[in-house]
């Protein structure tokens, strides 16, 4: 059997498997995240389920480990008090990325299995063990019976003859495999890499390459383990354990043979993560800003390749350089060795642990038309935000920030690239400012009013704070008293040349324009407010 064959066979009733079977599996670490973590506890209570085994059950929070946006906030509390009741442990924001968490505190060894909300939980391929993500009712069932079923996949074998060059990183080398095999050309299977520059790589760089199976399309890429990693989990795990590995008499459906010796620094053009190219080929591209983490490259090793670039240098004006570490123990070690400093003196800003931008719930995000390089694993439109995103390794990513533009470590320039500002007619301002046309607003005004006996109305009631994000006027009158209690169905059935009667003090809070907006946008011809609310009580 493949070594995905055999640690399947081994959480399964069957002695042997083989591509195509369906079984059921055995599932050492059920896990869900903040992003889905609601989900799965909403799944148990509507089916009556319960939690198979706590010990083995987790919550990670890691997709706004910041805690700023307002409903990661209640969908992570619902989950806390979940846990609290059905004994279940939380890694809470502080903790970081969920998958990196089963391998530091030993939970996942060789040969283990997981699930998880997260489709990069494959990243545990790096170990020799095996990880997959999935939907909410998916792992709802496996907390609740400790098993799910799966359907084995055929494997793949990649021989990687050969070393690579020096400057070829590990996120290189997975950008590399994308542009042999592309998004598809693997999909649904197991890829098993073998090769001497596979035996000595480090668990971090295994850790780059494995979680980018999923952008290959790919169930999982396993590393056979190697003695390092073998000594690493035995120090992290109370588990016994034995390494598996693949049998000598193991059947693949294919052997492929890639000399790895070729291998270059590479980028991912925006908006497909296997569309790679030479860096050479987009050299000198203007970035406005950059961002090192994610699953894919936030383990120390990443951190230590982008300080190397990063001291004695500064970020290139006007460029933005977000540092994410993957969990809190690479953050507590990136200060202990003096990282952070670094990162700090160069001007970049160091959030804490946890995806980052690539869960669209912390730093990395960025705006229309803005130019990012990152070190993620996906780049798909909209992805971190509505710009454009290449995709390259820590050390790329840190000479670009420094450069103001993509580069590479060696080819620095001494000045920056700064951005250009365009001239502008100060007549075609005027222009643009003029008010002629604008439609005249009457003096008088009639229409239905809406009555709202309450003072003290806020901008928070008025329109909260969580649809801050929006620009389009057109866009905000459907949230107008959503969080007003009793007025929560005002914006669909008010109608354009109604007008408000409120208390007193209609308005206070926050300075929020879109408080104001949101009535435009409705169509709301005047606000009153009545001082005399006493005496309208009786009012219908």
């Amino acid at each position: 059997m493949t070594l995905l064959e055999k640690i399947l066979a081994a959480h399964s009733k069957f002695v042997s498997v083989k591509p195509g079977q369906i079984v059921d599996i055995e599932i050492d670490m059920r896990v869900a995240r903040d992003f889905g973590g609601a989900n799965v506890v909403k799944n148990i209570r509507d089916h009556g389920l319960t939690v198979d085994d706590p010990g083995k059950t987790l919550f990670t929070f890691d997709c706004n480990p910041t805690g700023s946006d307002q409903k990661y906030s209640v969908n992570q509390h619902i989950c806390r008090l979940f846990a609290r009741e059905n004994g279940v442990a939380v890694y809470d924001i502080d903790s970081g990325i969920g998958t990196h968490i089963l391998i530091e505190r030993g939970f996942i060894v060789p040969g283990s299995t997981a699930v998880s909300t997260d489709s990069h939980a494959n990243i545990l391929g790096a170990l020799g063990a095996f990880g997959q993500g999935m939907g909410d009712m998916d792992i709802a069932a496996a907390w609740h019976k400790g098993r799910v079923w799966f359907k084995v996949p055929p494997s793949v074998r990649i021989n990687c003859n050969g070393f690579p060059v020096k400057d070829v990183s590990a996120k290189d080398f997975i950008l590399n495999l994308l542009k042999i095999f592309g998004a598809n050309r693997l999909l649904g299977y197991s890829i098993e890499l073998y090769g001497k520059c596979i035996d000595r790589m480090s668990l971090d760089k295994r850790i780059t390459i494995s979680s980018m199976a999923t952008e290959m399309g790919a169930i999982i890429i396993l590393f056979p383990p190697s003695e390092e990693v073998i000594e690493f989990c035995r120090s992290k795990s109370e588990k016994d354990f034995s390494p598996v590995f693949a049998d000598n008499d193991a059947v693949y459906e294919t052997i492929y043979e890639v000399d790895v010796s070729k291998f270059i620094p590479m980028v991912s053009l925006p908006g497909e993560p296997h569309n790679t190219v030479d860096v050479k080929t987009v050299s000198g591209t203007k970035i406005d800003s950059a961002f090192i983490g994610s699953c894919t490259n936030g383990r120390m090793e990443d951190m230590r390749s982008a300080s190397s670039v990063l001291k004695g240098r500064k970020v290139a004006p006007g460029v933005v350089l977000k540092i994410v570490p993957a969990t809190d123990e690479i953050w507590n070690n990136c200060l202990a060795e003096g990282l952070i400093e670094i990162f700090k003196n160069a001007g970049a800003l160091v959030s804490n642990a946890g995806c980052a931008g690539c869960a669209a719930g912390q730093v990395g995000q960025n705006g229309q038309g803005e130019i990012t390089i990152s070190t993620g694993n996906r780049n798909f439109p909209g992805k971190q935000g509505k710009g454009s995103v290449y995709l390259a390794s820590p050390q790329i990513v840190a000479a670009s920030a420094i450069a103001g533009h993509i580069t590479t470590p060696d080819n620095i320039p001494s000045k920056p690239s700064l951005f250009k500002i365009p001239e502008k007619s100060i007549s075609a301002e005027k222009k643009n400012t003029s008010v002629a046309g604008k439609p005249v607003k009457p003096s008088v005004i009639e229409g239905r009013i809406w009555l709202i006996q309450k003072d003290n109305i806020d901008t928070d009631v008025i329109f909260h704070n969580k649809y801050l994000a929006i620009t389009d006027t057109r866009e905000m009158g459907q949230y107008t008293f959503d969080n007003l209690k009793g007025h929560e169905e005002f914006a669909g059935k008010a109608r354009a040349g109604d007008l408000i009667v409120a208390g007193k003090n209609f308005g206070s809070g926050s300075s929020r324009q879109q408080a104001v907006d949101c009535f435009i946008s409705l169509g709301i011809s005047g606000i009153i407010e009545n001082r005399l609310a006493q005496y309208t009580k009786g009012m219908q």
